[in-house]
């Protein structure tokens, strides 16, 4: 804190629990405090706790009548907060409302808001679990095109691009089909299902064509 400017930084991601840590940090701030400022440069992943976060704040900013600012929206936040329907310049503009503003027209009812509000939600909702599932996803997918690199000497985005073609030709998802080319790589491992392997064979059969090609 100085001159009576307090900064919070938060890092890493911003999900269920982070209210809590903020709502002790408020409390914890001296009396001097006259003005607030929001950090997100180290935030690279928050759900709808983080919506949660910034109504912490906002109530925080009326009940003390201490102006709060946020700066350095990137990335996964900033899409929530696309997706919510808030300021990416300043989402507490209009946090409180969920995105409804003075800007709205007066003819827009109190339920056509609501409604706007609960579809904006399930859509933050569907593109926080994709994402969570993206993540999750990762070091197998990264496994199987390391397997793929040394079995087939192909680059890492050949690699990519052999799984990518595997998970279309057999109509599977791209997690399933590293996670059973993985799994058949081991000793004691099941090779992958007849169509898995007939996929593979065609895509690394695209591959030698491309290089033949070039």
């Amino acid at each position: 804190m100085a001159r009576g400017r307090a900064e919070l930084r938060p890092r890493g991601e911003l999900v269920h629990g982070c209210a809590r840590t903020l709502a002790a940090t408020l409390d914890g701030l001296p009396e001097g405090v006259r003005e607030i400022e929001l950090d997100m440069s180290g935030v690279h992943f928050m759900d709808t706790a983080g919506l949660g976060f910034l109504d912490l704040l906002d109530d925080h900013r009326h009940r003390h009548g201490v102006p709060v600012r946020t700066a350095h929206w990137q990335g996964q936040p900033r899409r929530i907060l696309e997706l919510a329907g808030l300021d990416t310049g300043e989402p507490l503009r209009g946090a409180a409302h969920g995105g409804a503003g003075p800007a709205d027209p007066p003819a827009r009812t109190a339920s056509a808001v609501a409604l706007e509000r609960a579809e904006r939600l399930r859509t933050l909702q569907d593109e926080i679990a994709q994402l969570r599932q993206a993540i999750a996803s990762r070091p197998v997918i990264d496994q199987a095109r390391g397997m793929l690199m040394a079995a087939h000497g192909c680059t890492s985005q050949e690699a990519w691009t052999i799984l990518r073609e595997t998970s279309q030709l057999s109509n599977t998802k791209l997690r399933a089909v590293a996670a059973m080319l993985t799994a058949g790589a081991g000793a004691a491992g099941a090779p992958p299902p007849a169509e898995i392997r007939s996929a593979l064979r065609t895509a690394l059969s695209h591959r030698r064509s491309r290089h033949h090609r070039s």
